[in-house]
């Protein structure tokens, strides 16, 4: 198995969490939010996280809603991750987010924290859970599969 860096997003319109993780130990850490309401300054931060962490692949939250259908914003979510193939090169993975903001709040209230002050920390554990939901489904993922 090779060893693999993993970016994951939580992609919000505003918010986008990211988390860093590797096939090797198949664990997820939360690493950032970028706050950017436009794609260009969204891309500059992660272009920033890209070169100092150089992933081989990226991992995508995608929103689905209760039913399976796909919820109106992952059509911009698709974009986000159009535009990552294009800057980066490297492949982009869906994978259902249903469940991940509630884990990550579930999370801050367990350490005690929460609500609208610690609202920055949702989204880098957010996208923690979405990439440690790959991880664990992907256990022996090899760089550009």
């Amino acid at each position: 198995m090779l060893e693999s860096t993993v970016m994951g997003f939580d992609f919000g319109e505003r918010w986008t969490g990211v988390a860093i993780g590797e096939c090797e130990s198949a664990l997820a850490h939360p690493l950032t939010a970028i706050d950017a309401r436009d794609a260009q300054t969204r891309m500059n931060a992660i272009g920033v996280l890209v070169r100092d962490w150089q992933p081989s692949q990226f991992v995508v939250g995608l929103p689905v809603r209760d039913d399976g259908a796909e919820h109106p914003l992952a059509s911009a979510v698709r974009a986000f991750g159009a535009a990552l193939i294009e800057h980066f090169g490297a492949p982009v993975h869906y994978i259902d987010e249903r469940l991940s903001s509630n884990a990550a709040s579930q999370t801050l209230r367990a350490a005690g924290r929460g609500g609208r002050s610690d609202k920055h920390l949702t989204h880098p554990l957010a996208a923690q859970h979405i990439l440690q939901d790959w991880l664990d489904a992907h256990a022996a993922c090899v760089a550009g599969r």
